[in-house]
């Protein structure tokens, strides 16, 4: 139908394919098409057989490329206790039989077997994770580099837009892909003589793979050198020896302008999944087709959190212009009734924010600019995503937008001494509050316990209890009925039973029925999964207990569930083990369910008086008998 006779990248994806921009296989798809390139994608090929799937579109003039998914395939299957999740939320009808596990692995060991001499390069969050040795949660052991296991050629790591279109010109003009080493936020291996450049005191050389199966403190080193060059404006090579051989870690880009930015979601998507999929639902798609994505990056750098490690902490938005364009788009779309989902990215309120001189920006070496304080370089002002939600209410299509992201209280709540910038934030709270909010204002605090909270890198518990007082007051002022809904997690690094007893009293006085909570999962490149696999803090080698068996693990996530009835004798009896009786008259009696087993238990000595009652008349009876 193209008149094409061959095509230049062919990208096999894990997910059911859609053309929209949160979407990463259509996102490479449609910038190597503006770039010029022929390009087809295979979504969730079938990799068992003759792989049909595979072979169907020949062999490609540049590259296969393997786009895993949107979401790491193991988070995506498993739950933090190793459970299959009830759905895929990326394929249709959220079918589990519709990817491999590790489907970077799978996909690349078929291309290599089917096309040998074809180059493979593999990007994706599955893949950026993985650029080095790194711990797996669900084979709990220490893996080599992704670049290893799969047998590719090339990793792009991040978000790939720039880094796939330099290969693509470099491939293209007859370099060989063994030779293709200078593309930034690239990875590859290469013996130690074919280094370009060698390698050299510029370079951070971190613990061989090796020395970390042997010694978990290597590990944890190797860990903070990860994160601080990635977290760097201007960071240095990485590169980590594996098997005679060495993974080179090239600097990523420069993080993307407004322009930069704007040119990939202007991009000419339609927006909807694939024709081959009518009449059946993909979960991803319902969430996220009538939100718009605003800016990229995250400074928050939570501990368990992988944004950093990927999108990194220097914040990337659009232009007012390209939003306003995009929810132009949502309006015609036949099933939009006039309310965007979502007006968001990974922090909803980072939006337009970066250092004020990007001078000090360049030699910082921290994972967070608001942990354990807002740095004072930080321009929080809020004015700009005031003037973007302003923009896109007064369009006469939109009844309501609503921010479904996660948004950072602490930001809002920041004294900053500028009096604009600080009128702005608390704007932006009553403006979020009042006319941003469907009911329910998700926020994280993640734990009560102070000490667990400093692990996590996230704020004091006093801030919540700030915020919650703020909410509280518009909601009267304005006469609102809205709840906000906290986010908490159990089993983490540093978080003991009595951290959870204590969580679950400070939550239950601020008449919290916790419902979106979690267990701590491991997942690659996180300073939060180090520890739990170490047993040692990353940056201070100290040691750190973690929670690991299923029964340390359900001993904490039950105190989440204090006002459930059934869960009544397995609360006091974990507290009286854990020295805190003293817990127990608060946070077990006076609650419905404490209420309603004292009905249980009136009930039951009604009924064993009756029974005495009726025992002894049977006695009478029988000794009447008898005499």
């Amino acid at each position: 139908m193209r008149g094409w006779n061959e095509l230049d990248v062919i990208l096999f994806s894990g997910d059911a394919y859609v053309d929209h921009p949160a979407f990463g296989a259509a996102v490479i798809g449609r910038v190597l098409e503006h770039a010029g390139y022929k390009v087809a994608i295979v979504p969730q090929p079938d990799w068992h057989g003759d792989y049909r799937d595979f072979k169907k579109l020949g062999r490609p003039r540049l590259f296969f490329g393997i786009a895993p998914g949107c979401m790491d395939s193991m988070v995506n299957k498993y739950t933090a206790n190793k459970r299959l999740r009830s759905e895929d939320a990326y394929s249709p009808d959220g079918r589990h039989d519709m990817r491999p596990e590790r489907p970077t692995i799978v996909y690349s060991r078929i291309l290599r077997e089917l096309f040998p001499d074809v180059p493979i390069v593999i990007g994706g969050i599955e893949a950026s994770l993985r650029r080095l040795t790194h711990y797996d949660y669900w084979s709990d052991s220490l893996h080599k580099s992704v670049l290893c296991d799969s047998g590719a050629d090339l990793l792009i790591y991040g978000m790939g837009e720039k880094p796939v279109v330099e290969i693509c010109r470099e491939l293209a003009g007859g370099v060989a892909v063994n030779d293709v080493l200078s593309v930034p936020q690239t990875a590859y291996l290469c013996s130690a003589e074919s280094v370009p450049g060698g390698i050299t005191s510029a370079d951070i050389v971190l613990h061989s793979h090796q020395e970390c199966l042997q010694n978990k403190k290597a590990q944890a080193e190797n860990f903070r050198k990860i994160e601080v060059e990635s977290n760097r404006l201007c960071p240095q090579r990485i590169l980590q020896e594996v098997d005679g051989r060495f993974v080179v870690v090239n600097p990523p880009y420069q993080p993307m302008t407004t322009e930069e930015v704007d040119a990939s979601y202007d991009l000419p998507y339609t927006r909807l999944p694939h024709p081959k999929y009518k009449g059946k639902r993909i979960p991803a798609y319902d969430m996220i087709k009538h939100s718009v994505n605003i800016h990229r990056g995250c400074f928050g750098g939570c501990a368990f959190c992988t944004i950093s490690a990927h999108q990194g902490k220097f914040i990337s938005s659009r232009s007012k212009r390209s939003i306003l364009n995009e929810v132009r788009q949502i309006v015609k779309m036949d099933d939009f009734r006039g309310y965007l989902s979502d007006l968001g990215g990974p922090s909803a309120n980072m939006y337009g924010m970066g250092g004020r001189d990007m001078r000090l920006c360049s030699e910082c070496r921290r994972p967070s600019c608001i942990w354990p304080k807002v740095c004072k370089n930080l321009d929080t002002d809020h004015s700009r995503l005031l003037d973007v939600y302003h923009a896109v209410d007064n369009m006469p299509e939109i009844k309501k937008s609503f921010i479904g992201s996660g948004v950072r209280y602490d930001l809002m709540l920041h004294k900053s001494g500028d009096e604009t910038t600080d009128r702005a934030a608390r704007l932006y709270a009553e403006e979020l509050i009042v006319r941003h909010v469907s009911g329910r204002l998700k926020v994280a605090p993640e734990h009560t316990s102070d000490n667990v909270l400093k692990l996590m890198r996230k704020p004091s518990f006093s801030l919540f209890r700030e915020f919650k007082s703020l909410f509280d007051t518009i909601n009267r002022k304005c006469g609102l009925n809205q709840q906000i809904i906290p986010y908490f997690i159990s089993s983490h690094p540093g978080c003991r039973e009595e951290d959870m007893a204590e969580l679950a009293v400070q939550t239950k006085r601020l008449n919290f029925h916790l419902e979106q909570v979690q267990d701590f999962t491991p997942t690659p490149m996180t300073v939060s999964t180090e520890a739990w696999y170490t047993g040692f803090h990353p940056y201070t080698l100290e040691p750190v207990f973690s929670a690991k068996t299923q029964k340390e693990k359900l001993a904490q996530r039950e105190y989440f569930f204090w006002y459930k009835p059934e869960e009544r004798y397995k609360i006091e009896s974990s507290l009286r083990r854990i020295g805190r009786p003293d817990l127990i008259q608060e946070l077990c009696r006076g609650s419905r369910y404490d209420r309603a087993e004292t009905k249980r238990e009136e009930k039951h000595e009604d009924n064993r008086a009756k029974r005495c009652g009726e025992k002894s008349q049977r006695g009478d009876r029988r000794r009447h008998r008898g005499r």
